[in-house]
This record gives C-alpha cells, structure tokens and sequence, in this order.
C-alpha cells in the first residue's frame, strides 16, 4: 500500500536530485569533457517535467531518476577525461 501511495505521489525529490546532478555535471565541465551524456541528462528531465505538468508521476520519477544517472555519469566521465588531459 505504501508503494502505491509514494507511485501515486508527485515526484519531487527526485526532480530535485536530478537538477542537482546536472548542476554538478555542469560544474565539472561535462559539457566540455561529456556533452552527449549531460544532454541526455538534461533531455530527460525535460521529459520528467512535462510529464510533471501532465499529471503522469510514475513516468516523471522513472525520467528523473534516468536523467539522475546520466548526469552522474556525466561528471564521472568529465573528471575521467580531465584528469587524462593534465
């Protein structure tokens, strides 16, 4: 019953975590170092806010948590790449 109730719920939190991973993303220069990764990032929650706005929450937090993990990987790959050019 839980599950359903938190499914049911608007998917705030992890909005939230997914603008801050892009933000983190950002700041260590992916989009230098890892652009096709922190554009999908942000291409996904472009999708998770529309789908927001549309009411579909299960499909917002699916999208939110994907561009999450892009954005993640993202940074990593950025750090990854910057260390190698020093």
């Amino acid at each position: 019953m839980l599950f359903l109730a938190a499914c049911a719920s608007a998917p705030v939190q992890e909005m939230s975590d997914a603008r801050q991973a892009i933000r983190s993303a950002e700041e260590a220069e992916a989009v230098r170092y890892a652009p096709q990764q922190l554009r999908a990032a942000q291409s996904s929650l472009e999708k998770a806010q529309d789908n927001l706005e549309a009411g579909a929450y299960w499909s917002a937090r699916r999208l939110a948590m994907d561009a999450w993990y892009q954005a993640i990987e993202a940074r990593e790959q950025a750090a990854r790449l910057k260390k190698s050019n020093r």
